[in-house]
């Protein structure tokens, strides 16, 4: 066998196994029976009709974008300084704070989740969505400063010296000269913030309180009183977040060439 035809069939069966639960996925939501057979001997939109005229996951979908787009600012903001401490700047201590800034993204989410919620129940904090966004933020935060601090290590410093040199503010520089540089990093460690807030199921199982969001609405549906909207949802919201990496894709192929 040619190493480009081997290449080929592994890739393909690579993206086999990937895809074909969302398939599945998709195949059983458009099934008129109320458990998945294969093959579909009916076809069926209603259970899409159903999720897209229910209140309850209106609901859902805004606790969801509420939390999602909350984490995504404070994280950019939080992550953009961040990577310049860990990147841009030598400073003491510097090694330290590489090296405790990971430390959440290697902990398992349940033990993470657990412990965020002893924590609010020990500060007599009720949890709600916005003790979510709070649980989110520290895993999320060193995903989206590794990201952009991928962007400031092709920095070029002698940039902001030059024009420090020209007489410009440090507000003027980090308005004109670090922001445009650094703006394909911001830009992909936002949509990194915003699909694993999205899709994030353990954390918010342990501190969004009584405030559900689809994660936990799909697996309480999977555990008791399953109806074929739970693919149906699943499916959706996995083409919509396929939908926002294009996009967001598309736009930072844009800013890469106008850049």
């Amino acid at each position: 066998m040619k190493p480009r035809s081997f290449i080929w069939g592994w890739t393909g069966f690579v993206l086999l196994v990937v895809y074909l639960p969302i398939l599945c996925g998709a195949l059983a939501g458009l099934s008129k029976s109320r458990y998945f057979l294969f093959p579909v001997k009916a076809w069926s939109g209603e259970w899409w009709g159903k999720v897209l005229s229910s209140f309850e996951i209106t609901v859902l979908l805004q606790n969801s974008a509420a939390i999602a787009a909350c984490v995504t600012v404070l994280a950019v903001g939080f992550g953009f300084f961040g990577a310049l401490a860990f990147a841009r700047y030598d400073w003491t201590g510097r090694r330290a704070y590489q090296k405790f800034l990971l430390l959440p993204v290697f902990f398992p989410q349940p033990v993470l989740g657990l412990a965020l919620l002893l924590w609010f129940n020990a500060l007599g904090i009720p949890t709600s969505w916005k003790t979510a966004v709070i649980a989110h933020l520290v895993w999320i935060v060193p995903v989206v400063t590794l990201v952009i601090a991928i962007q400031v290590y092709g920095f070029d410093p002698m940039l902001e010296e030059a024009a420090s040199d020209l007489g410009a503010s440090r507000l003027t520089i980090l308005r004109e000269v670090t922001l445009p540089l650094l703006w394909p990093g911001i830009w992909s460690g936002a949509l990194f913030a915003f699909l694993l807030s999205w899709g994030n199921f353990p954390l918010s199982l342990y501190t969004a309180g009584a405030d559900s969001t689809i994660p936990k609405w799909l697996y309480s549906k999977m555990v008791a009183g399953y109806t074929p909207m739970v693919p149906a949802l699943g499916t959706m919201s996995t083409l919509a977040a396929a939908a926002l990496m294009l996009a967001g894709g598309a736009a930072l192929a844009l800013i890469r060439r106008r850049g």
